[in-house]
């Protein structure tokens, strides 16, 4: 068969609108468990402050009849605090752009907005996992909040060399083992679980890297560990969901933002995240034939009390 003379097919017209889907297929991972599961306040200071204390250890407590009541000696709280740390993103979209015909989208400005905050989620959740020790600021240096790295010093296990602790006040970052990194165990992790228990902590979380995860994989014993035959289906499904020791039972949470090198073991209500400035979504003044957006937001991480939780350092990653 053959077209009839002058024929106007699909080979002749221009314009035609590629087959392009409407969906746009991001796989940019938007995961952030650390700052989803911390508890939420407000901030008012750029400092934000807070109290700890500890029970003392337990003692003999016996005495006589009509026994004189003497006062106990008692230690004052601790104050501590982090400076709020402001991220900041925009995008600017020529005027021309929102007239055209696009694909995924209806409003260009729309989408990248909505873009730069799921990013800028992922840098809060870099920042709170970071080794970093907070600074003040000044007129030309950002301030920056300590990360959970520099508050965590009492139940740890680290590198024998140049592994060490933080002060544990946000004053300083951990020093890093360089000469002989460590391979994560289940006898490492116990060990910190353990510590934390004889501190009073309550961990229900442990935050790691893809590899650190399949090392957990490995774990025996009192775990649920498991693979799943579903009915009908070919698929084995092997999964970690929870791992049970004698000093309490914690959810595993694979980490895309904390350090491959580092494991570490949260009671997750001892954290709080205090925002000054929550996210918000700001149309800037225009300076010229475009439009910009700004997303910005003010916060800061508050370690509620360090011995709660706890970490295995210094760990292999390869």
């Amino acid at each position: 068969m053959a077209q009839p003379t002058n024929t106007f097919d699909s080979y002749d017209a221009v314009g035609i609108r590629e087959d392009l889907s409407d969906v746009i297929y991001n796989i940019s991972p938007e995961e952030t468990p650390f700052y989803s599961k911390s508890a939420k306040k407000k901030a008012s200071n750029t400092l934000a402050e807070w109290m700890t204390d500890s029970l003392r250890a337990s003692a003999a407590n016996a005495h006589i009849e009509g026994d004189a009541t003497a006062g106990e000696a008692r230690t004052a709280s601790t104050r501590l605090g982090n400076y709020t740390q402001i991220f900041k993103n925009a995008v600017v979209v020529p005027d021309t752009d929102e007239g055209l015909d696009k694909a995924g989208r209806s409003k260009e400005i729309a989408y990248h907005t909505l873009k730069i905050a799921k990013e800028q989620k992922l840098d809060i959740e870099k920042a709170m996992f970071d080794n970093n020790a907070r600074v003040a600021g000044n007129s030309t240096t950002a301030r920056e909040m300590a990360g959970a790295l520099a508050w965590i010093k009492t139940n740890t296990d680290h590198g024998a060399n140049e592994g060490a602790d933080p002060t544990g006040d946000g004053t300083d970052a951990r020093t890093d083992e360089t000469t002989t990194l460590i391979a994560f165990s289940q006898a490492r992790f116990d060990g910190v679980m353990q510590s934390i228990w004889e501190e009073g902590g309550k961990p229900d979380t442990v935050y790691l890297s893809a590899f650190q995860m399949n090392v957990a994989l490995g774990f025996t014993g009192n775990n649920n560990q498991r693979s799943n035959v579903q009915a009908g289906d070919e698929r084995v499904i092997k999964s970690l969901a929870v791992y049970v020791t004698p000093y309490g039972t914690v959810e595993f949470m694979p980490s895309r933002e904390n350090r491959s090198r580092d494991v570490l073991i949260m009671q997750d209500d001892m954290w709080e995240v205090a925002s000054l400035r929550p996210t918000k979504n700001v149309a800037l003044a225009k300076t010229g034939d475009n439009t910009t957006r700004q997303v910005v937001t003010e916060l800061t991480l508050c370690a509620k009390n360090e011995a709660a939780n706890g970490g295995i350092f210094d760990n292999t990653t390869s």
